[in-house]
């Protein structure tokens, strides 16, 4: 470990810390060195989101050279082609770009005092500097399981459809939002808001997971899931309704999954739902309805959904027996 740093750490500090080596190279040397074609190299840093470099700067490291290295590796195989290779390189870039700020706003707000001088500021880069290998192993750890994860979700996808790679699947969609938050947002000062969204958020994806289910994306005040059968969001949105103030829509049917995200009609159903849904109170679709056994569902009259013409919602509440 190097030496602590002292005073205000510089941009160049943070990169050598993080990056671990020196720039030396131009963007048309990185592209030289790793045998990938300028033009694609210059498309691969657009889609993992970093600027485009001035031609006689100085930007690249061994590090990148070794990476589009692999990317030309990947491509010389014939297993996937550059279309591919951009499309993965704009899912990296935007997931680890989140995780990124989101980890460096945790980390500042952990170690920070209220009123940092140049010498807290120093000590968050050393503590920083030590965290990352440890960081990093985790983080490959968490990525495989997680890919495996994937795989299984959706090969038991495949063996409910006739296709092999299924591209509109069933399943539940739930939404959940949080009642008042743009009255509550206007009352509360920015570390009670934050504490209130990060809550919330924090506790919508406990209960997912604790289901086997998928948190798809977070808004601040809603959150999105998706899960295999009617049961397992019904319990989903019984458990949350019980923890925070929430109105809370779901729906079954067909979803289209594109980007880590879920599109289509189903998804639409459920947010109309949710927009519906009074302050505490879960609405679930017909669809959705008919898959429940050993609830105790109400059925109310039917609404006009924006663009979906009129639909039949239930109130879902929790077996009296």
């Amino acid at each position: 470990m190097s030496a602590p740093h002292h005073g205000r750490p510089t941009a160049e500090e943070i990169e050598r810390l993080l990056l671990g080596l020196p720039p030396r190279f131009t963007r048309k040397e990185v592209a030289a060195e790793s045998g990938v074609p300028g033009e694609l190299a210059e498309r691969i840093w657009r889609a993992l989101g970093f600027a485009q470099r001035a031609d006689d700067a100085v930007a690249f490291t061994d590090a990148d050279v070794n990476a589009l290295r692999r990317v030309r590796n990947m491509l010389d195989s014939g297993l996937i082609d550059e279309q591919t290779v951009i499309r993965m390189a704009r899912a990296l870039g935007q997931t680890t770009a989140r995780l990124a700020q989101w980890q460096a706003e945790i980390m500042i707000g952990t170690l920070l005092p209220a009123e940092p001088s140049e010498e807290d500021l120093a000590s968050v880069l050393d503590t920083a500097q030590g965290l990352v290998p440890d960081f990093e192993h985790v983080l490959i750890h968490v990525w495989r399981a997680q890919l495996a994860a994937a795989g299984t979700r959706l090969l038991a996808l495949a063996d409910d459809n006739d296709e092999l790679v299924p591209t509109r699947v069933p399943m539940a969609v739930g939404f959940a939002d949080l009642v008042s938050f743009t009255r509550r947002s206007r009352e509360l000062g920015e570390k009670e808001l934050a504490d209130l969204v990060e809550g919330f958020e924090s506790r919508a994806s406990d209960v997912v997971a604790s289901h086997g289910a998928r948190l798809v994306k977070t808004l601040g005040d809603e959150v999105l899931f998706t899960a295999q059968t009617p049961k397992q969001a019904a319990d989903i949105a019984l458990d949350l309704v019980e923890t925070e103030e929430l109105r809370i829509g779901l729906a079954y049917g067909p979803v289209v999954p594109m980007m880590g995200d879920v599109f289509g009609t189903t998804v639409n159903l459920a947010a109309r739902l949710t927009a519906i849904a009074r302050a505490g109170t879960i609405l679930v679709d017909a669809e959705l309805a008919g898959g429940l056994d050993g609830y105790a569902l109400h059925k109310i009259r039917r609404r006009p959904a924006r663009g979906l013409g009129v639909v039949q919602p239930y109130v879902l509440r929790r077996s009296s027996s």
